[in-house]
């Protein structure tokens, strides 16, 4: 069965460590008032922020076994009203669509309102919340207006930021925040989820998610869900004929990435290739067996391509550039020599 949004997941696999921190931190009595939890895109940390946000301001119940911190019931009253999105002291920000329904962002006028929401009393007595999901989705003026209330916090007031590239936040807003990081699930975990989760998936099938989600649960039901295996699929097949690819194949492959218009194809497709593209690179790094095409140039140079495709695909959406263009661009400097 698949699991439902963090917000209404009673579930948290593979980060008791993280959970049991946070747990420690409220028990300690001097609660931080901004926590920013950090890891892979999909690994948990929504579900995380949720299940903590919840055991808060339920008056942290006790009785809950050792082995489940944080954990509340799905049949207790708070955890209902978070699932149904009713509860007056939690307020949740995460990404919209941008102006041209493409980029993902968070506004800064949605920012602007925190201040106002923590600084009110609480409408049970107790904290008041606000929980941001992929932070880094705000630009400059909106991190600086969020920076404004990790500066001067209100009493009984919490801030729980996700994110999965801490690089992208200003210096001052990491600073002004305790860390937890939370860690990929490793293979027999991972493999053990989809079971549960895509039971008509070939077992094979469902180890190939496991491994390009890079054990993040949440990105391998994306990938599922977004035709991941079949863009999988075609960057293998890409790189497997290198250094000498097939113009029309090249020109075919970038047609069908940019026919949706959401992007969402082009995005996967770029995120799939530098994973496979890093995978080859660490395993001939380290002597361990590696694709034929990884020796038709020196490591450094695949290194440096794994780079310059991470700033193409993230310009490309940044600056609403031709994805078609940019495919047959990215693939064009793996070919060439």
């Amino acid at each position: 069965m698949i699991p439902p949004e963090p917000r209404a997941n009673p579930e948290l696999r593979g980060h008791d460590h993280a959970a049991a921190a946070l747990a420690e931190a409220a028990g300690a009595g001097r609660l931080h008032h901004a926590w920013l939890l950090a890891g892979p895109r999909g690994v948990g940390k929504a579900t995380l922020a949720y299940r903590f946000a919840r055991w808060l301001l339920a008056e942290r119940p006790a009785g809950v076994a050792e082995e489940a911190p944080l954990y509340l019931p799905p049949a207790h009253p708070v955890f209902r009203r978070i699932a149904a999105g009713g509860h007056a002291d939690l307020r949740a920000l995460a990404p919209n669509a941008g102006e041209r329904g493409v980029k993902l962002m968070i506004r800064v006028d949605e920012v602007r309102q925190v201040p106002r929401f923590l600084g009110l009393t609480a409408a049970e007595g107790g904290w008041r919340i606000v929980i941001v999901e992929q932070v880094e989705a705000m630009n400059a003026e909106a991190q600086n207006a969020l920076l404004k209330t990790l500066e001067e916090p209100p009493a009984r007031a919490l801030l729980l930021l996700t994110t999965a590239a801490p690089d992208r936040l200003l210096p001052t807003i990491r600073s002004r925040c305790r860390r937890v990081d939370l860690f990929p699930l490793p293979p027999p975990e991972m493999e053990a989820l989809l079971a549960g989760w895509l039971p008509d998936l070939a077992p094979e099938q469902r180890a190939v998610l496991a491994r390009i989600a890079g054990g993040a649960p949440g990105r391998a039901l994306q990938l599922a869900e977004g035709d991941g295996l079949l863009l999988h699929k075609s960057v293998e097949n890409f790189l497997a004929t290198l250094p000498h690819p097939d113009p029309r194949a090249l020109h075919a492959l970038a047609d069908t990435l940019a026919a949706k218009r959401d992007g969402s194809a082009y995005v996967t497709f770029m995120e799939l290739l530098r994973t496979s593209l890093g995978e080859a690179i660490r395993a001939a790094g380290r002597g361990q067996p590696a694709p034929a095409w990884i020796a038709t140039r020196p490591l450094a140079q695949w290194a440096t391509l794994w780079d310059t495709l991470g700033r193409l695909a993230d310009e490309t959406e940044t600056l609403n550039l031709d994805r078609k263009q940019a495919v047959l661009s990215g693939l064009s400097q793996l070919a060439s020599r």
